[in-house]
Order: structure tokens, then sequence, then C-alpha cells
């Protein structure tokens, strides 16, 4: 990381926090001074990263839940006070192995939107107030690559990281001239769990660590260049 002295002491909440991308964020920004909330639904791994990292608040909630939105955002209130970013990270891919959109349920293209696009929205919502009230804030959407190529079978996926790319834009041209920004990142193609739930026979050695891909967006964010909202590393 190019800029760690850019985060120390700031406040930073993380969604999906306890594996891959959202794992690497976390624990990159712990080393270099951030007071850092992470937000998962697995208790276990929480308490697993809790173990090993005490001074990282770890929130057990789903983001997909409108109605864990409110204790998610009182104990970061609580334990944390005013946020200065806002990591989206948690996502979901729907059902696997992938799906035709033909074939795919109903049901399981609404939880895609409500974990991709409806839960970034909701905290987004709930942190904003404070961050406009201070002119100063930055939230951070996880997009891809599927956002704007049309592959076969990632359908639903798709069309969210659409979606948050739009969302990501327009809450920037709203919120720009009163000192917050939005940015919506594609961290490129990772080794984690997910990259394998979607492609079970990928190469690890064509995909990028996620320890990598949270460097480059840490240190994007740490260099405040806003010029572009949507962004390919």
């Amino acid at each position: 990381m190019n800029h760690p002295n850019y985060w120390k002491d700031k406040r930073v909440l993380i969604t999906g926090g306890t594996s891959g991308l959202g794992r690497a964020l976390a624990l990159q920004l712990h080393r270099s001074g951030a007071r850092v909330a992470l937000v998962a639904r697995s208790q276990e791994k929480l308490d697993e990263l809790n173990a090993l990292y005490p001074e990282i608040l770890c929130i057990q909630g789903d983001v997909s839940d409108k109605k864990a939105i409110y204790p998610i955002t009182g104990e970061v209130h609580a334990r944390l006070g005013d946020i200065d970013v806002l990591l989206n990270v948690a996502s979901y891919l729907g059902q696997t192995p992938l799906r035709l959109l033909i074939d795919t349920d109903c049901e399981d293209f609404e939880q895609v939107l409500q974990t991709n696009v409806l839960g970034p929205f909701r905290l987004s919502k709930a942190f904003l107030p404070e961050m406009l009230l201070r002119r100063r804030g930055v939230v951070v959407n996880i997009s891809s690559n599927a956002a704007i190529n049309a592959y076969s079978n990632w359908g639903s996926y798709s069309v969210s990281k659409a979606g948050i790319d739009h969302l990501s834009r327009i809450f920037d041209e709203e919120v720009k001239d009163h000192g917050v920004r939005f940015l919506s990142i594609d961290p490129g193609d990772m080794n984690t769990p997910m990259h394998f739930d979607a492609i079970p026979d990928a190469d690890p050695g064509d995909l990028k660590e996620p320890e990598v891909s949270a460097s480059e967006i840490l240190d994007l964010l740490a260099q405040r260049d806003y010029s572009e909202v949507r962004r390919s590393l």
C-alpha cells in the first residue's frame, strides 16, 4: 500500500468482511491504523477473525435483510462513531451452478438484487446523513466486468452489478457537491471462493490474489481521484 498514513484513525465499515476481498481490505486497513468494523453473516467466521484481531469490530448481520440494517447501523454508531468510508463488498452470485436467465428462479433473482443492490442502497442511506453533515465521506460499491459484458449464465449477478454501477453514478451526482463521493470499483477476477463457486475449473494462476486488489483499491481511495465514478483495476 502506497499511502498507509492516509488511513490512520479513519473509520471504515466493510460488508462481506470475513473472506476474499472483504477480509483482505479489513486486514490491510487494520495494519494501516484504521478503525475497522466489518459485517458478515457467519458468526463462526466472525469469532475466528475477532480472536486474531480483537481490535476489529465484528458485527453479525445479513445486508440483504432490511430489518438487519437498523441493528448494524446502531452498533456501528455506538462503538465506532461516524464512519469515513463505507465499503460494500458483500455479494451473492445466485444459484450455482450458474443458470440461464430462463432457468433462474424469480425468488433467487430477487435475493441477488437484495444482497447486491438493495443492501448497499440501504446502508448508503443509513450512513449518508452523517457524511453530508460533516461534508466528507466515501462510499465504495464493488462491481464486476459482468456489469458491462453479457456472459451467458451470469444473468442475475450481471444485472445486479450493472445496477450497482448506475446506483453509484446517480448517488455521486446527487451528493458530490456536498463533500461526499461514490465509487464503483471492478477489482478484477480474483482467487476467491466466490470465483470458484462460479467457475470451478478456473486456473488460480490466471487470477489476482484478493490482497493485491485490496491494496489497489485502498491506494486509489487515498489518491482521492474521483474523476470517474466507475473504475476497473
